[in-house]
């Protein structure tokens, strides 16, 4: 039986039970999320958004600096401090379980945050109360409920379900919302942005696999139904063909011409509502624009300024969030004698 099955379990009420109500927390989950569409008309997903490279490039960025950053266990002591050594140590400095590094861990976790808005950890501790293990857990699987007062997360591995207090697990959130139990998805809560670079990458690669073509109308002398669309497909097929074979000449029959119809790319600005997009991801993600390369507005000083200021205020922000957590929940409420802390010289 896998470790995350050990305790009593219960098996997960299905959607179709009427003993599930449309509130549950983990009515989503149940349903199968899909993504939600967004005011382009794009249905936006973590693997869509992921397509996007502003993105894609944001959540690595932020997740793998975070990840390098050394992060060291020190013991409180009558002069000041000292680094621990072994035991919790190596498992937060090294290797989280047999199976995982704790650079693969912390990235992984804060992936999950900044695209599902939550990344959850089960403390796996021995008789004697010490922590051995951190195992990740996949939470579109967790459902965090209140019983009898207190937080509990239900894990579903597809057969059963367990049930964990607040105490065993490590849970990082982009934003909570105000039942304090559910997440704000940082990817579904700006859709509207992410679908708009989405939309404009989609437009930009379907102009091009019609040879630059924009969309067109063909007049001419036509008598029936059947022929007018004969001779679009005809005209369709020439310009893909000619796209393929690299050929820049069109023949058109004696009487009929093709005009062009909506905007080309040049007057509609996509150069420019593509580097639009990517500053709003950016702000999304509070990382300045010329760590996702849009060094449009870069210069020497600036540049230097906007990784002063990724430092400063957002991997402070995250790094003492994870400080916090973990200190919490692996030294418990009343520890005065150890914590954690990143070395943020790393970024140096």
């Amino acid at each position: 039986m896998a470790w995350w099955n050990r305790k009593q379990t219960e098996q997960r009420a299905a959607i179709e039970n009427p003993n599930v109500p449309i509130s549950a927390q983990n009515i989503i989950q149940a349903m199968g999320w899909n993504g939600t569409a967004s005011a382009s008309g794009v249905n936006v997903t973590v693997d869509r958004a992921l397509g996007v490279p502003a993105v894609w490039a944001a959540v690595n960025f932020i997740a793998g600096t975070i990840a390098g950053l050394p992060l060291h266990v020190y013991k409180r002591t009558s002069t000041g401090r000292e680094k621990v050594k072994g035991g919790l140590a190596s498992v937060l400095h090294d290797a989280v379980n047999d199976g995982m590094s704790s650079f693969e861990w912390r990235k992984y976790t804060l992936e999950r945050v900044l695209t599902c808005g939550r990344g959850l950890t089960f403390i796996e501790k021995n008789a004697m109360g010490r922590v051995i293990n951190l195992w990740p857990l996949n939470p579109d699987h967790v459902t965090v409920k209140v019983k009898n007062g207190r937080k509990v997360y239900e894990y579903n591995d597809g057969s059963q379900t367990s049930t964990y207090s607040a105490a065993e697990i490590i849970d990082l959130h982009y934003m909570l919302k105000a039942d304090l139990l559910s997440v704000e998805s940082p990817i579904d809560k700006n859709r509207d942005a992410i679908g708009l670079a989405i939309a404009a990458t989609n437009y930009g690669s379907r102009f091009f696999q019609n040879g630059g073509v924009p969309p067109f109308v063909m007049t001419g002398n036509f008598q029936t139904g059947a022929g007018l669309k004969r001779a679009s497909d005809d005209l369709e097929s020439a310009v893909k063909t000619s796209s393929k074979e690299g050929r820049t000449a069109l023949v058109l029959p004696a009487g009929q011409e093709i005009k062009s119809i909506g905007a080309d790319p040049d007057k509609s600005q996509l150069t420019e509502l593509k580097r639009f997009c990517i500053e709003e991801i950016a702000r999304i993600y509070s990382i300045p624009p010329t760590f996702l390369q849009d060094l449009t507005h870069g210069t020497f000083s600036n540049t230097e300024q906007q990784d002063l200021h990724f430092g400063k205020h957002t991997v402070k922000r995250w790094a003492e969030q994870i400080e916090q957590e973990l200190n919490l929940k692996l030294f418990g409420r009343q520890n005065n004698s150890q914590y954690v802390e990143f070395n943020l010289d790393g970024l140096l």
